[in-house]
């Protein structure tokens, strides 16, 4: 399946030799999004598939530099937009094309949409994000794991016992109290969520339950996906199945390029 960018894409970033298949895993902090992609990674690998995963905030070019900046609850709407963009764009050159090139699926723990979903309920123009944000390559599936504000709030206490300052919206001026603060904040990036549903495709799931049950749905719909998108990779799975030699994934270096070519 030809991939595509959204808007403007990377300057001097072809597309035409991707492949892989680009999964997006969306959800607020407490929704089960991290650990669900632990179980996925190696679900995909057993089932013979290469896995590279990205983030937020995990660029080595400014990752750190913008986690300092965070702890000051100083950082203007703008220059965190700014931030969390070359953090994306850092990522998207150096692990996102270079895995897709070598064949790999790659599992983002949040995408852009995060960015604009936090983006708009501050303020910022949407013209002004999607132009920001048009490098970004369509993936090829986006779950988003809707969970009740109630819910983020008790699982972040038993994790973390407090709650997040940008997370809470506190930069806002919402309401002074961080409890109702954090429910306000995250209504309103939830209906940010839901209405880009019918725009980028998203899929719903309802992550108040187990993790291990929204596990076992999404493995469910990347097996009937997989087979679209790499068609190729399913019919040797399919062939080994049957000869009953499974095959291995792949352990190269996605960032070194496909086996056989020079980094």
């Amino acid at each position: 399946m030809k991939k595509r960018y959204y808007g403007h894409g990377l300057p001097g970033a072809s597309l035409d030799e991707l492949g892989g298949c680009l999964i997006v895993i969306e959800g607020a902090d407490g929704s089960g999004r991290s650990t669900l992609i632990g179980t996925l990674k190696p679900w995909l690998e057993g089932q013979g598939y290469p896995v590279a995963t990205i983030g937020i905030r995990r660029s080595t070019l400014v990752g750190e530099a913008l986690g300092e900046a965070k702890k000051g609850n100083m950082m203007g709407r703008l220059t965190m937009g700014l931030y969390y963009a070359t953090d994306f764009a850092d990522q998207l050159e150096n692990q996102v094309i270079p895995a897709l090139r070598a064949g790999f699926v790659v599992l983002a723990d949040r995408y852009i949409y995060t960015l604009i979903a936090r983006e708009r309920v501050r303020g910022v123009s949407l013209e002004w994000l999607t132009n920001l944000l048009g490098m970004a390559i369509v993936p090829d599936i986006v779950f988003y794991l809707s969970v009740s504000p109630q819910t983020l709030i008790e699982r972040n206490l038993t994790k973390n016992g407090s709650l997040d300052y940008w997370e809470s919206g506190m930069d806002m001026g919402l309401d002074p109290n961080l409890y109702r603060s954090f429910m306000m904040y995250q209504r309103r990036v939830r209906a940010q969520f839901i209405g880009m549903r019918d725009v980028y495709g998203f899929q719903i799931m309802n992550a108040n339950r187990p993790t291990s049950a929204v596990a076992k749905d999404i493995q469910r719909r990347l097996k009937t996906l997989l087979t679209q998108v790499m068609p190729s990779e399913a019919a040797e799975k399919q062939e080994e199945a049957a000869a009953g030699q499974p095959r291995e994934a792949k352990t190269q270096d996605p960032a070194s390029g496909p086996p056989g070519t020079a980094a």
